[in-house]
């Protein structure tokens, strides 16, 4: 084999070598394409999860957003739960409860001592004393007795057939808040199914549910898109999310029916309206609560 010849194979060996290295060297790093410009390596992140009903201690790098997903919680939950006021700012260190406070009770009501009551005695009689009814004796006439196997007992009943949680009353009427077809329901405990959805076109009127005050109007929430909460008592909330537009501030009062956002997508696949109603921080199902049409 010619020297010339023995060079060009060696040269080509050493090629595949190169390239073979630089492959095992680019599968263990994981990039990122930053819209097309450059590739960013991304460091593997671990959830900062807790247990169910607990609390978690946030991380440096942690949002609001990514605890709440990783803890299958809503996000607005968790700054209901936790009190933190808008723009929902969180620090490290700092540690958040993933399930409701304890409700306030009122302290149970001084017990009356019952008095005891003593018929007064009666003569005796002459009549003789009728005795007591056979435990076999037949029911009277015109009644059937229960079928056998089944029973009557409230506790017993399956869930299945239970009614849903009734929402409790509120001291003035709500509204509807935007015209359109439902597409989408209440879930208890589906973090993603807080509220109802009502579909619509884009720019629609979306308007306050009830008389309040405007806490919050921003994008700051993850997954709510443009948000619009009214507090309309120390219990009650509701929020308006995904807007086009917000036509409100924070701090001001609306009245019902009055024009605060415009229905859209944001952080939606669809225009429609996100709305939501809380009580003591709470979600409700609002289709309990809302007038029926």
């Amino acid at each position: 084999m010619s020297r010339a010849r023995f060079a060009s194979r060696a040269l080509v060996w050493m090629s595949v070598v190169a390239l073979a290295l630089a492959s095992a060297g680019c599968a263990k790093t994981r990039v990122v394409r930053d819209g097309g410009q450059r590739a960013k390596p991304v460091a593997p992140r671990s959830a900062n999860r807790a247990k169910p009903g607990g609390s978690v201690q946030v991380r440096k790098g942690d949002t609001l957003y990514r605890i709440a997903t990783d803890n299958g919680v809503s996000p607005l939950d968790v700054a209901m739960w936790n009190r933190i006021p808008p723009p929902y700012p969180i620090y490290p260190g700092q540690r958040l409860r993933l399930s409701p406070p304890p409700e306030r009770r009122a302290p149970p009501r001084a017990s009356t001592p019952s008095v005891a009551t003593t018929a007064p005695s009666r003569p005796s009689s002459t009549r003789p004393s009728v005795p007591p009814v056979a435990a076999t004796s037949k029911p009277p006439t015109g009644t059937k007795p229960p079928p056998t196997g089944t029973t009557t007992n409230p506790s017993t009943t399956p869930d299945a057939v239970r009614p849903p949680p009734s929402v409790p009353q509120a001291t003035f009427a709500w509204r509807w808040p935007a015209d359109g077809a439902l597409v989408g329901r209440f879930a208890l405990g589906d973090p993603t199914k807080q509220g109802i959805d009502i579909g619509g076109q884009s720019g629609a009127p979306v308007r306050a549910a009830a008389d309040g005050v405007v806490v919050y109007s921003g994008a700051g929430l993850v997954g709510y898109g443009e948000l619009v909460i009214v507090k309309h008592n120390d219990q009650w909330l509701s929020a308006y999310g995904h807007n086009r537009a917000r036509l409100v501030n924070e701090g001001q009062r609306v009245k019902a029916g009055e024009q605060i956002a415009e229905m859209g997508r944001s952080g939606a696949s669809r225009d429609m309206l996100h709305f939501e109603i809380r009580y003591n921080g709470k979600p409700q199902d609002p289709l309990q609560a809302l007038p029926k049409r």
